[in-house]
C-alpha cells in the first residue's frame, strides 16, 4: 500500500464523512466521494461545500470526483474509507460486483453491524473476504465539528499490522490531527461501540437531573465495565486509559456534539425512545449498539450494569427513573 499513489474513496456523506474528506485532502491531491443522491452532488458542486453537513467547510470541488454508484467508486479506489452508520452498511454494500478482497479499508464507523452483531472488520472479512490486515480502524476522541474547526485532535489508527496502521495514519494526519497506532482492532472497535451506549446512560442521568458528582462515578464505573468486556472478548494486553479508549468515552459522554448523550438526555426528560429519535432527526449509534452488546454478552456474562441499564430502557420498556435508581445501588 503506497499512500502517496493510492486513490482514496469515501463512502458516506454525513458530518464525519465530511470531516474525513477534509483530513484526506490535507494529504492527497484528489479523492473519490460517494453520495446517494445526485441532487446533493449538484448542490455540492455549485456551493463548494456539503449542503447538508458542516457547511463551514469549503472544498476545492475540482479535487473531488463525485460518485453515486458504489460499484464504480469501489472499482476506482485503492483505499476505501467507510463513514456511514453501521446499520446501513449491509444495504450500501449489497449487490456489489467489484472484488473487495484486494482493497484496503479505513473504517470510521463507530458502530456494530447489527443483523449479526459483527464488528466492521469482521463483517468485511466474513462477507467480502477482506483480510484483517487490510482494514484500519479510526479510534479516539473525534467529533466532526471540531475537526471542521481545525481544533487539535488526537486519533489512533488500529491495524493488526502496525506498519500498515502507520501508513493508514499518514492519510489523516495534519497540523491539527496528531496520530498514533495500535494493533488492537477488536478492542478499539468494541470500546468505540460501547462508549456510545454509555453516553446514552450519561445523557439519561443528565435528563433526570443527576449532577456532575454522579456523572463522574458513572463514567469511572463505565470504563471498568468496558475493560471487563473487551478483556473477555479479546484478551490481550491493553491500557484502557489510552485516548483510543478512555478519551473517546469521555468526549462522547460530555461533549455538546454527542448525539448519543442527546438521545439519553431526551429520554431522561420523559421522551419516548421513538419521539427522541424524531426530535433529533439524526442517527445515534448507541441505540443499535445496545441490543448487539447485550446479545454478545449472553456468551460472556460480563458484569455490565451501565450498559444493561441502558438496554432495559431502550428495549425492555423500563422507566428511566426507576432503572437509574437501580443502577445507583450497583455503582461504587
Amino acid at each position: 500500500m503506497n499512500i502517496k499513489t493510492s486513490t482514496a474513496g469515501i463512502i458516506g456523506s454525513g458530518s464525519w464523512a465530511t470531516a474525513i474528506a477534509k483530513m484526506l485532502l490535507e494529504n492527497v491531491g484528489q479523492i473519490n466521494w460517494f453520495f446517494r443522491k445526485t441532487e446533493t452532488i449538484e448542490s455540492f458542486k455549485e456551493l463548494g461545500y456539503n449542503p447538508r453537513y458542516l457547511q463551514s467547510v469549503e472544498f476545492e470541488t475540482e479535487r473531488i470526483n463525485f460518485y453515486n454508484d458504489v460499484d464504480e467508486i469501489v472499482h476506482d479506489s485503492d483505499i476505501i474509507v467507510l463513514a456511514v452508520p453501521s446499520a446501513f452498511l449491509p444495504e450500501i454494500l449489497s449487490g456489489l460486483k467489484s472484488d473487495l478482497s484486494t482493497k484496503y479499508f479505513l473504517s470510521g464507523i463507530k458502530g456494530i453491524v447489527t443483523h449479526e452483531n459483527l464488528l466492521v472488520v469482521e463483517y468485511l472479512n466474513k462477507y467480502f473476504n477482506v483480510p484483517y490486515e487490510n482494514v484500519g480502524v479510526i479510534a479516539g476522541p473525534s467529533h466532526a465539528e471540531e475537526v471542521a474547526l481545525e481544533k487539535l485532535s488526537y486519533l489512533t489508527v488500529a491495524n493488526i499490522d502496525e506498519p500498515k496502521a502507520a501508513r493508514f495514519a499518514r492519510l489523516i494526519e495534519s497540523s491539527y490531527i496528531f496520530t498514533s497506532t495500535s494493533d488492537d482492532i477488536w478492542g478499539t472497535e468494541y470500546t468505540s461501540v460501547m462508549k456510545n451506549i454509555i453516553a446514552i446512560g450519561a445523557g439519561i442521568a443528565h435528563g433526570l437531573r443527576y449532577g456532575d458528582n454522579f456523572q463522574a462515578v458513572l463514567v469511572s464505573n463505565a470504563i471498568r465495565e468496558m475493560k471487563r468486556f473487551v478483556d473477555a472478548v479479546h484478551p490481550i494486553t491493553r491500557d484502557i486509559k489510552d485516548s483510543a479508549y478512555l478519551g473517546d468515552l469521555l468526549v462522547t459522554v460530555y461533549s455538546q456534539f454527542s448525539r448519543n448523550r442527546l438521545l439519553g438526555t431526551l429520554i431522561g426528560r420523559g421522551y419516548s425512545v421513538r419521539n427522541a429519535f424524531l426530535d433529533m432527526n439524526m442517527v445515534a449509534e448507541g441505540y443499535y449498539a445496545s441490543k448487539s452488546i447485550h446479545e454478545i454478552n449472553q456468551n460472556y456474562n460480563v458484569d455490565m450494569p451501565v450498559c444493561e441499564m441502558v438496554h432495559s430502557i431502550l428495549y425492555e420498556n423500563q422507566q428511566a427513573k426507576k432503572a437509574m435508581i437501580r443502577l445507583t445501588e450497583k455503582l461504587s
